[in-house]
């Protein structure tokens, strides 16, 4: 990683065939100094603020609002009156022509999304250029095709919106996840009031300037920022129809707590601990390629990263040598640096998690490997990451880390790998590399994963369903089946 020197600082030695520094500008971005809430089609002043800031850098980029429980309200009041006042009585052809409008608008802006989700997220650029974005407007232009199709989706019976959406998103996402949310809500004549992380609302709160260009009627979509706490008054709120709400397995199950009983929608989309299974017979280079885009792309910041490597014994070496290698060539540092390609942990609390995670690994008897990296010194940083000799009950192979750190165990027979990857409370995505086509179909068969990838990796569309089993959630986002849980059947 002699490249790393360079972007923290060190002149490159002569004949040294490192890439020099390529930032993308920053000026195309135009930040407010302050941020109200969004609701009812107008800025709103909230009673408490807090900044965000840049992972990668520590600097304050904005002040948001804090919802209090009262905004909250505010916010649901806005949308019931939108969904009674001609939203979920418009035609779909007519929803559609809106849903179609945002996605072209976020097509138009896609350079000035993307490089404000690299600040706020510390992703890397081309990341969040090449698939955030594109795959943001993708959702939005196929949920309108869908906007006026809903009795043919749903033969035989009478789909109807459910009513207001109360939509809670992570960090790692955040344009991505509204759109995942949104598109859907909208397309089946629902409305939404969406709260974005607190460490990341900066995009979601440029979004509404794509509501306001695509003329969305006021109350239609609501966004209010905040903590935990704003989510909690989203989720109790008695006038949300449906929650949807992806994040962490623990406050997804608290969320199922306070939904008991009450009657209303709810779909869960939580963690995982993704096994990325490896047969002797693959194509050894592109399974490392497709292991490194499985852990860490996004710095390993993915519900359905390929955390745990299932290698077989008599490939396990050349493959562990092969990854070793490859990890020396990943270069870390600025997100808007068009060859970065690992970028900043999103905050400090999830920093210290992943520390704390790794030394668990080293206390129970792995062995880690980090290549040569010099970080920058300001900013929540952590280097590639891989462990071997790890055994099934270390904490590494059985907790979602949700950082760039990858632990490689070994199998067998297609029979112990099976036993192994499902020997996990979560059950969200899977990898299988191997150039037997039943050999692919046998595991997808029997592996307890919600999406199970086969020769690559993290490959997302809108067309395609997605979603877990287990501990990583209930209810599909993506395809035909992301339209159900926002519509109720009168059969």
């Amino acid at each position: 990683m002699a490249e790393l020197d360079r972007a923290a600082g060190s002149p490159a030695a002569p004949g040294d065939w490192t890439y020099a520094p390529a930032p993308e500008s920053r000026d195309i971005v135009h930040l407010r100094e302050r941020y109200g809430l969004f609701i009812g089609g107008r800025w709103v002043e909230p009673s408490e603020t807090y900044a965000t800031i840049s992972p990668s850098s520590e600097e304050p980029l904005a002040v948001v609002g804090q919802a209090s429980p009262a905004d909250v309200e505010r916010a649901v009041a806005a949308a019931r009156a939108a969904f009674a006042d001609g939203w979920s009585s418009l035609p779909g052809s007519e929803r559609a022509k809106y849903l179609f409008r945002i996605a072209r608008i976020l097509q138009e802006r896609a350079r000035e999304f993307a490089v404000l989700e690299s600040m706020n997220g510390g992703k890397p650029i081309k990341e969040s250029r090449d698939v955030d974005l594109p795959l943001a407007a993708a959702h939005f232009f196929y949920y309108a095709g869908w906007a006026d199709k809903l009795e043919y989706a749903f033969p035989n019976r009478t789909p109807k919106p459910v009513g207001v959406a109360g939509q809670i998103i992570p960090w790692n996402f955040p344009l991505l996840m509204l759109a995942w949310k949104v598109a859907p809500a909208l397309a089946c004549g629902n409305t939404v009031v969406l709260k974005p992380a607190e460490t990341t609302p900066l995009t979601a709160l440029l979004f509404c300037d794509v509501l306001r260009q695509a003329e969305l009627p006021a109350g239609v979509v609501n966004i209010v920022t905040g903590d935990g706490s704003t989510g909690a008054a989203i989720v109790d709120n008695p006038d949300v129809d449906k929650i949807a709400f992806t994040g962490s397995t623990e406050v997804g199950k608290a969320i199922q707590r306070r939904l008991a009983g009450s009657g209303k929608k709810l779909t869960l989309e939580l963690g995982g601990k993704a096994a990325n299974i490896v047969f002797d017979d693959c194509a050894l280079d592109q399974a490392v390629e497709g292991i490194v885009n499985g852990i860490y792309f996004n710095q390993g910041h993915v519900c359905c990263a390929g955390s745990r490597l299932f290698a077989q014994e008599s490939i396990y070496e050349p493959l562990v040598d092969k990854l070793k290698m490859r990890l020396e060539t990943l270069r870390v540092g600025d997100p808007l640096d068009k060859n970065t390609d690992v970028g900043a942990i999103n905050s400090a609390m999830q920093l210290d998690k992943i520390r704390e995670l790794v030394e668990s690994g080293r206390e129970e008897g792995a062995d880690i490997y980090q290549p040569p990296c010099r970080l920058p010194e300001k900013g929540y940083w952590f280097a590639p990451t891989v462990f071997t000799n790890v055994a099934q009950s270390y904490r590494i192979a059985q907790e979602e880390i949700f950082g760039p750190v990858l632990s490689v165990l070994t199998f067998r027979t297609p029979e112990e790998a099976l036993e192994k990857a499902n020997n996990t409370p979560y059950g969200l995505s899977a990898g299988v590399w191997t150039e037997k086509g039943s050999r692919i179909l046998w595991m997808a068969q029997r592996l307890r994963a919600g999406v199970v990838w086969a020769n690559t990796y993290n490959r997302f569309d809108p067309t395609s369903p997605f979603g877990g089993y287990k501990e990583s959630g209930f209810g599909r986002e993506g395809g035909l089946h992301g339209l159900e849980p926002y519509l109720r059947f009168d059969e």
